[in-house]
């Protein structure tokens, strides 16, 4: 459930144009494009709007990453997108899997279904122009930011790493530059500073999809093109892919700063710590990674006695020096192959070993 870290507030990029009313019984065929958990909810809300009686679509065929490798048995399993469409009785015969969206045998199957328009959400793949040129009404993505801000791979994480208190999610037509089609509609929301990137990008795909819902008799008859408005290239921002290197926290660098890293890396590839424990009976050191789970910034400037250098455990909260005399409260971590665990109980692991940042 959704905790009250977002604070919703509708808008739309346009004024929203009425729809006409559908002049044909014919029912708009749409393939839909996504790969993991948060694109299998929005195929779900398309699959229900499907099916209702006065529906103007129908799903002729899914698209998405192959199989790979996953959890922790490493077994080879379909993608989350693939796996509920088969759960809800579809045709496996019209799922498909390609490498790569370009790849000719796929475009050729691709044309014979005579797509008229494609849904997209996080699908992982490039799409090129000889794939964009096939549905007749264009391709449509549910991008989780405020476009032009943000555009790219990681467009989530990237927002909460810059600490934004503002996002939201924007539906766009696709064209050949990366998320920089005309937006048909947005949703704005606030957000505070403890929502991590997996909440949020759940919520994010939740609203859109509701977006998407909302906006579908526009985008199928044909007035969503000419209400959708050109973004402005000069404000646009880049979310670029995240990387395991960029894991690891600098506790030079100032307590805020962490704080929203950590939120923003949260699920995968997650933050680390690297940390010196020492048994002050024998001066024994060794370094262990530390995941670092949970934070907040520490606001209270007597923080500790003892070297700049030390964690302390105070009030629940392993207490982190950072740069510029702030403070990281740590309130959740993990050790490589055990469970979370909270901070106290981390530290009364350690009976009575001292730890220090490196």
């Amino acid at each position: 459930m959704l905790s009250s870290s977002v604070m919703l507030r509708r808008f739309y990029c346009v004024g929203t144009a009425a729809s006409s009313p559908a002049t044909s019984s014919h029912k708009k065929r749409l393939v839909y494009l996504g790969s993991p958990q948060v694109s299998a909810s929005v195929l779900d809300t398309l699959f229900t709007a499907s099916s209702a009686p006065d529906s103007l679509f129908e799903i002729t065929a899914i698209v998405t990453q192959p199989p790979s490798a996953r959890d922790r048995g490493r077994k080879v399993m379909p993608s989350p997108v693939a796996q509920h469409a088969l759960d809800r009785g579809f045709s496996s015969d019209l799922i498909f899997s390609p490498t790569k969206a370009g790849e000719e045998s796929f475009l050729s199957s691709f044309k014979a279904l005579e797509p008229e328009l494609c849904i997209t959400a996080a699908y992982g793949n490039i799409l090129p122009t000889k794939f964009l040129n096939i549905p007749s009404m264009g391709t449509v993505n549910i991008h989780p930011s405020l476009l032009p801000l943000y555009r790219g791979a990681a467009p989530v994480q990237r927002a909460l790493q810059d600490g934004v208190r503002e996002t939201g999610v924007s539906l766009a037509y696709t064209v050949r530059q990366l998320d920089a089609g005309p937006v048909i509609a947005c949703e704005k929301m606030e957000i505070d500073d403890k929502i991590k990137a997996p909440e949020l990008l759940e919520f994010l795909f939740s609203q859109g999809s509701k977006l998407l819902i909302s906006e579908l008799p526009s985008i199928l008859d044909g007035s969503a093109k000419t209400k959708a408005i050109p973004q402005d290239e000069s404000k646009a921002t880049l979310a670029p892919k995240i990387t395991q290197e960029e894991s690891y926290l600098s506790f030079d660098q100032i307590a805020k700063v962490l704080h929203n890293k950590v939120r923003a890396f949260s699920g995968w590839p997650g933050t680390r710590a690297k940390v010196l424990v020492i048994d002050p009976k024998n001066d024994q050191q060794n370094t262990i990674d530390l995941k670092i789970i949970t934070t907040r910034v520490h606001d209270n400037n007597e923080i500790r006695n003892g070297e700049k250098d030390d964690i302390v455990f105070v009030k629940g909260s392993l207490i982190f020096p950072c740069g510029d005399g702030t403070a990281l409260e740590v309130l959740e971590v993990q050790l490589p192959g055990k469970k979370v665990v909270n901070a106290a109980a981390f530290w009364n692991g350690l009976r009575g070993q001292k730890l220090k940042k490196l």
